[in-house]
């Protein structure tokens, strides 16, 4: 049963992103919040898909800690899942994505209008400069920038080195940082066809403080996401035995 709820989720998921695509790219035509609608039916529906093809919902912990206006999110990154969930969650988000990402036909398009910034991590001294230009003209504009600091997915439990750029970013600007914590992988893992039911958590954590040097600042993002990261894996996997099979 899991693999026939996993088989019509991965389905519907290729298809209707495919179309959703297409759609974005035709809404660049029109002003940025018709394409803002556009992202936030796609990433709802998908939600709303997981909810009944495969049984798996989520929840918001640390609420509080969110911000109404400009701030900086350094989320961990397990799974596509986090790819979308951000836009149901801030009202005006903006994902830090590889420049790759921006040449996928249509996605690139649709990225550009809504407000995605590119970076280059093979771009050296110009790239970060440009990366925190492109930043802080989001944040004028009332943006959460969410950064993934690893650069890409790691599985749960799998621990990857944090890029300077969020460091940058914490120097050159004057918003909060605020560490994201998630266990998403285990119920949707990285090039993983099956699919988890369950309920995933986001966590956001408390900002973190302002003045501290980069090496010092990197040690507490980097310890304050991965500890809250393992514990929301382990208690996921009390609640939800069957999702230990991801780690194994």
């Amino acid at each position: 049963m899991l693999v026939i709820r996993s088989a019509l989720f991965n389905t519907f998921f290729i298809t209707f992103t495919a179309f959703s695509l297409a759609a974005m790219a035709m809404s660049t035509l029109f002003p940025r919040p018709f394409i803002h609608w556009i992202v936030g039916c796609w990433s709802q529906t998908l939600v709303c898909a997981l909810k009944v093809l495969v049984r798996l919902e989520f929840e918001v912990v640390g609420r509080e800690f969110i911000i109404d206006g400009a701030a900086l999110y350094a989320a961990k990154h397990q799974s596509a899942w986090d790819t979308f969930i951000y836009f149901l969650i801030f009202k005006n988000p903006s994902y830090i994505l590889k420049k790759e990402l921006h040449k996928i036909p249509f996605w690139g398009m649709a990225a550009n209008k809504y407000g995605a910034i590119s970076i280059d991590r093979s771009g050296g001294a110009s790239s970060l400069k440009q990366l925190i230009k492109d930043t802080k003209n989001r944040l004028l504009q009332n943006y959460s920038v969410i950064i993934f600091p690893e650069g890409t997915r790691s599985a749960p439990g799998i621990k990857l080195p944090y890029h300077p750029g969020i460091a940058a970013l914490y120097s050159a600007t004057d918003v909060p940082v605020i560490p994201v914590a998630v266990n998403s992988g285990l119920f949707w893992g990285r090039h993983s066809f099956i699919k988890r039911p369950g309920v995933i958590t986001i966590e956001f954590l408390p900002p973190i403080d302002r003045g501290l040097k980069r090496r010092d600042f990197m040690e507490k993002l980097e310890s304050t996401v991965e500890a809250a990261t393992d514990r929301l894996v382990a208690e996921a996997i009390l609640k939800f035995p069957e999702t230990k099979i991801t780690l194994e």
